[in-house]
């Protein structure tokens, strides 16, 4: 703006000259610039009498960026211009306006204007727009495709757990784009991975702003954050508002409605996943989710059709087959159950849940050597994934060696020693090997991570199971009541309390503590360990009875070997027929996809040099009060 205003500056002078040389006039003092005026330029007014002095504001470091200019400038460092004159006209002469002060200069000629103008120039420093990192030279947004490439490396950055950089990109991100919702979720989702669950709704809550309110994605973020938290309330509110700002939006209808599954409202949830397949059209994860709710109802028929359209929708979806396979595992159809596994390992090759799961499959039907082959691979493919080595070393102390399984464990404990199951299923281990204190270490272990989570709770009652049998009736029953103290609804737990009492010749104690379960129950119409099974958890010691009565088949490794003879009995699968049934060649598909021998799938299992057996075997100092 001020290199335009000094162009036109320098018009109007030319202009005034070239007007001078065609009149005659007399002899005029104009003074151009006065350096003690600090004015702003404005618009040039032409003069409503002939002899009018022009005024021009003076341009001082203020007006292009600098400094302020000194309220006294000194006479040399004052642009004073005087207009040229050929002929003059005696008693023409004007005055000065009073404001100009007492600078009077002689006449000058046009040279020694242009040489003003010429000092003036170089003073004049030449005005650039600042430039951004999102922000062109002309002033104009940088593409899309800026924001697009700044939100991968974020993504990349958080991947490799490098947060605080991931975090300073998205920042400008936000800073640049503010009306950009991706950069807000991105933020939010990194912000919620360390806990920092206040900074991520503060950073949805701007982004909400930002964007109006129409960001459908960020509401929805913002609602998964809530419902983790446990803040039902706000979460469903959330979910609602996803909805109105686009209500296509699939996985605030989803979302909303495995809320309302979690706290029981079944109906709620049928009608939300129904207004979404007609808002979204077919979807896998609603086709899916009432699949699992007709499965559970017994429904099967209906459950198949639902997993059909499911896979239809998304063919790539491993989900969808490994839901529809545990369906079929449960109706002992297995050779249906191998092949739905089959096609859940051909859409995602190296999805360690489809391994682990096929694997688990094959060791309960008595296929131990093709489940051990299968969590193998799948350990190959993740080999930092603790649960896959906790599963085998179950496996390899039922069918194998006590000191293999204990390596394993170890190992996975090196992996994630932040991982319950792991040390609940090694203290298993060495209850049933007969080390019961070293047992009891374990379980402490595991519950000085965590003592109010669902494998807390399962912790809790495999140690009341391991003090029953050990003659602590007592601490049995107080460790019981800690472990539905954490998950009420558990009715292995209240039954084996139940069956303590009875055992005891406590009848009447017995009975109260069966219509203490009825009265209390809630019912949970679904299930996330229907779906997990065993990919994160396992099912803790209890007795056969009541094992047999609820019909676990999760807990694949505390069958007795005779319940396998039967299943194997009624539906005939065999090693013959494992890799025949469907034609599926296991040995080629992996080396083909995923260039791995099946020769070579030993694991190593060589512990870390930090890591002593004296550290694994010392409890935590902290207590916990049972």
């Amino acid at each position: 703006m001020q290199l335009c205003a000094f162009t036109m500056c320098k018009k109007t002078l030319i202009t005034m000259k070239l007007s001078s040389s065609s009149c005659s006039s007399t002899t005029q003092h104009f003074p151009i610039f006065n350096g003690a005026t600090n004015l702003h330029f404005t618009t040039l007014i032409k003069p409503s009498f002939p002899h009018a002095p022009l005024h021009f504001p003076c341009i001082t470091s203020s007006a292009v960026g600098g400094a302020s200019a000194p309220s006294a400038a000194r006479e040399d460092d004052m642009l004073v211009v005087r207009r040229p004159v050929k002929e003059s006209y005696e008693g023409d002469e004007v005055e000065e306006d009073e404001s100009d002060g007492d600078d009077k200069v002689s006449t000058s000629s046009s040279s020694v204007m242009d040489e003003e103008l010429s000092k003036f120039a170089k003073k004049m420093p030449i005005f650039e727009p600042k430039r951004g990192d999102a922000v062109s030279s002309s002033g104009e947004k940088m593409l899309v495709v800026n924001l697009d490439l700044a939100l991968y490396r974020a993504k990349v950055l958080a991947r490799n757990f490098r947060f605080k950089e991931a975090e300073d990109i998205l920042e400008k991100c936000i800073s640049y784009w503010p009306e950009d919702g991706r950069s807000y979720v991105a933020l939010g989702k990194i912000l919620g991975k360390q806990s920092k669950s206040n900074e991520a709704r503060a950073v949805y809550e701007k982004g909400c702003q930002a964007t109006q309110g129409e960001n459908a994605y960020i509401w929805q973020c913002w609602a998964v954050l809530e419902n983790k938290l446990g803040n039902i309330r706000r979460a469903r509110q959330l979910f609602d508002a996803a909805t109105v700002a686009d209500k296509k939006h699939v996985a605030a209808w989803h979302g909303w409605a495995v809320l309302e599954l979690k706290v029981g409202n079944v109906k709620k949830a049928r009608y939300l996943l129904d207004k979404g397949l007609k808002n979204c059209g077919g979807n896998e994860y609603i086709y899916q989710t009432l699949a699992m709710l007709e499965a559970k109802a017994n429904r099967n028929d209906e459950a198949r059709y639902l997993f059909r359209q499911a896979t239809k929708c998304n063919p790539k979806s491993c989900a969808s087959w490994l839901a529809w396979a545990q369906l079929e595992v449960q109706q002992e159809n297995y050779r249906v159950a191998r092949r739905l596994f089959e096609k859940a390992v051909e859409a995602s090759p190296k999805n360690r849940f489809a391994w682990h799961v096929w694997g688990v499959f094959e060791a309960n039907v008595g296929n131990i050597d093709q489940g051990r082959k299968l969590l193998k691979i799948g350990h190959a493919l993740n080999p930092r994934d603790p649960v896959l080595l906790q599963s085998l070393g179950l496996l390899e102390y039922k069918h194998s060696a006590a000191n293999l399984a204990r390596a394993l464990f170890r190992r996975a404990s090196e992996l994630d020693p932040r991982h319950q199951p792991v040390w609940i299923a090694w203290g298993w281990m060495e209850w049933k090997e007969g080390n019961i204190k070293a047992a009891r270490e374990l379980y402490q272990r595991a519950l000085s991570i965590n003592s109010t989570s669902e494998s807390a709770a399962r912790c809790l009652q495999a140690w009341g199971v391991l003090e029953q049998r050990a003659g602590n009736l007592s601490a049995a029953r107080r460790l019981f009541r800690s472990s539905l103290n954490v998950n009420s609804q558990s009715y292995v737990t209240w039954m084996t309390w139940a069956s303590l009492e009875e055992d005891q010749g406590n009848s009447i104690r017995a009975e109260e503590i069966r219509n203490l379960y009825f009265q209390q129950r809630t019912e949970v119409t679904d299930d996330a360990s229907w779906v997990a099974g065993v990919l994160d958890i396992i099912i803790d010691p209890a007795i056969d009875s009541i094992k047999k009565l609820l019909n676990i088949d999760q807990n694949s490794y505390n069958k007795q070997q005779d319940s396998s003879t039967s299943e194997e009995g009624s539906n005939p699968v065999s090693e013959n027929n494992t890799e025949s049934g469907s034609g599926f060649d296991l040995d080629g598909f992996i080396s083909q996809k995923l260039s791995l021998d099946a020769s070579k799938l030993d694991i190593d299992l060589g512990s870390k040099k930090s890591t002593s057996k004296k550290s694994i075997w010392r409890p935590s100092r902290s207590s916990v009060s049972v």
